[in-house]
């Protein structure tokens, strides 16, 4: 199997090429950067093939993946950055990426008839209630840039193919790059107190987790919406500081507050990211482990 993987310069991207090449699969890497800038850990993705490529070029997108005619696509490029996609002088860019980008990989994927995988996210939905959203849910009320972007990205999937699977995920840590774990062990070091908040809900997914998951979704023709996000319960970012620094040894206080009291943030946060996972097993696909087994490992994988 022939796997084409964009945004191997982020977390995922960068552990999905490692899934690939431990089964055996030809994977071939792309970013916008002209040659991987990753972690260079000595892992597969720094030896893989890799492909500079702007997928908001949909005549280079056209050109590229054609030439290599893989069997799937797994598309995990995107504009992350949440407040400052709420910049106006970034909106073009953002919507360009994360709809222009996906939609012009879709065409492709349409014209070669192959597998897409769409890395989509919680924030398609307005994060209000408590009750655990669904894969099939359609009641999208987006409350950000990033959000509505993400969510034109799922449509552009969903309108082109037959042949996609879109995936949820919430609150993503790996090695490649940054997350609020690194940014909390950064800041426990030299702060004795923390202020977090404490009502936004959900559930943290560890990349390297995920991208045993989604090699494995590719795999079969089980397609359509899926939520993947690690087991363990779903907690608030408050309690995920907590296990973290618990796991890490560090003594400092955690203090819980409220998002209003928080401040700061430009772009307005889902309170409620619960995502029901039910769907993955009912498809005969194995849940991602607990998010505390994997916040144990994951100190471990950054040698904490």
């Amino acid at each position: 199997m022939k796997v084409f993987v964009t945004g191997v310069g982020g977390q995922l991207g960068h552990d999905v090429m490692n899934e690939l090449y431990k089964r055996g699969y030809d994977g071939i890497g792309s970013d916008v950067a002209g040659v991987y800038s990753g972690v260079a850990d000595g892992s597969a993705v720094t030896t893989a093939p890799y492909v500079s490529l702007d997928i908001t070029d949909a005549l280079a997108v056209d050109k590229t993946i054609t030439e290599i005619n893989p069997d799937v696509v797994i598309h995990c490029a995107a504009w992350t950055a949440v407040d400052m996609a709420e910049d106006d002088d970034k909106f073009e860019k953002v919507r360009a990426v994360n709809a222009g980008g996906t939609k012009n990989i879709a065409e492709v994927c349409k014209k070669l008839d192959c597998k897409m995988v769409y890395i989509s996210t919680d924030y398609v939905f307005d994060g209000q209630g408590t009750e655990p959203w669904q894969p099939d849910c359609k009641d999208y009320k987006p409350l950000n840039v990033y959000g509505q972007t993400k969510l034109e990205g799922e449509l552009a999937v969903s309108s082109t193919l037959d042949k996609y699977f879109i995936v949820r995920i919430a609150w993503v840590f790996g090695l490649n790059g940054k997350n609020f774990i690194k940014t909390m062990l950064n800041v426990g070091k030299t702060h004795d107190t923390v202020r977090v908040v404490n009502d936004q809900i959900g559930t943290p997914t560890y990349t390297y987790d995920l991208a045993r998951l989604l090699v494995d979704m590719v795999e079969t023709e089980k397609y359509g919406y899926y939520h993947a996000t690690n087991e363990g319960g779903y907690i608030s970012w408050y309690d995920f500081t907590k296990e973290i620094y618990r796991q890490a040894g560090y003594k400092t206080k955690v203090i819980p507050v409220t998002t209003e009291e928080y401040g700061l943030s430009k772009a307005a946060r889902p309170f409620n990211s619960r995502l029901d996972k039910s769907k993955l097993v009912e498809a005969g696909f194995e849940p991602l482990p607990t998010w505390q087994d994997a916040v144990s490992r994951y100190l471990k994988e950054i040698e904490y």
